[in-house]
């Protein structure tokens, strides 16, 4: 059984409890109420044969009450006990459960690490230059940005402002068009001076990215392909709340990609192996 099928089998057992133990204290209510009543049954003196028969009556009857409610009481007891008994049977091995369950989540998360702790040394060793070499010291200069930022505005909150500001304070100079685009600014052309003055470009894939009809993403991205085939600038992708399957239906080419995910890694990781691979870069 699961983790799942375990804990509703405990829920179930509870209410059952909880319900037996409410018919038990009736059940008792019931029978102290009958014994009272069959002690506060009063015989005159003086009174005659037939009231003597009838007060007589409705004592045995208080009393059978009483009888009948204590043997129920004392079922319910069993039954309270008899399920108390299956419920800590059930509880020991939902916590069993739950531990393999932890140790295979374990498991799984330390080696979709190392894959990924695998897959960025990969990048670093196939990662091209993406300063010309017909060029290279003009270009250098004009580079402004080690990284473009390129998602969409809804993931500002949970994702990307987090992952700009961990950026930011390992020192890597970020185009981030919070910063970058002022009022009033043409956003085709701060967009276009920036994809083409940044050393690499960090696609924030996400539903919101590749939703339909989003414009600036998929502008954006192009250009970043269009940068990346002509002057050798690397497209790095970051997979939020995606599968690999949403990535492959939206774009095959941006899919076969290596990535980093938020699935798995923080916004501080993910700008950590983002610095890894800057310095590297910068002292081939």
């Amino acid at each position: 059984m699961s983790v799942e099928q375990y804990q509703r089998t405990v829920n179930s057992l509870d209410k059952d409890i909880l319900d037996l133990e409410k018919k038990k204290a009736n059940s008792d209510k019931r029978a102290i109420d009958a014994q009272k009543k069959a002690a506060g049954v009063i015989i005159p003196k003086n009174a005659s044969p037939l009231t003597i028969k009838s007060k007589m009556r409705q004592i045995d009857n208080y009393r059978a009450v009483a009888v009948k409610e204590t043997a129920n009481s004392a079922n319910y007891s069993k039954k309270i006990a008899d399920k108390r008994e299956k419920r800590n049977k059930a509880y020991i091995q939902l916590q069993k459960e739950e531990q393999r369950e932890k140790k295979k989540q374990a498991v799984e998360a330390q080696q979709i690490r190392y894959s990924y702790e695998q897959q960025i040394r990969d990048l670093q060793l196939r990662v091209i230059p993406t300063i010309s070499e017909m060029d290279d010291k003009n270009e250098n200069d004009e580079l402004k940005y080690d990284v473009f930022i390129s998602h969409a505005w809804e993931d500002k909150e949970d994702f990307v402002d987090e992952f700009v500001d961990a950026l930011t304070a390992l020192g890597i100079r970020v185009w981030y068009d919070k910063t970058q685009i002022k009022w009033g600014d043409s956003m085709r052309k701060r967009i276009d001076e920036g994809l083409k003055k940044s050393r690499f470009g960090v696609a924030v894939l996400s539903p919101n990215y590749i939703a339909e009809g989003k414009y600036w993403t998929k502008a954006e991205l192009d250009g970043l392909f269009q940068l990346e085939s002509i002057g050798g600038k690397t497209l790095l992708p970051i997979w939020h709340n995606l599968k690999k399957a949403d990535v492959m239906a939206y774009s095959p080419i941006i899919a076969s990609k290596l990535a980093m995910t938020t699935a798995v890694m923080t916004p501080q990781e993910i700008a950590e192996e983002l610095n890894k691979l800057l310095v590297s870069g910068a002292t081939e």
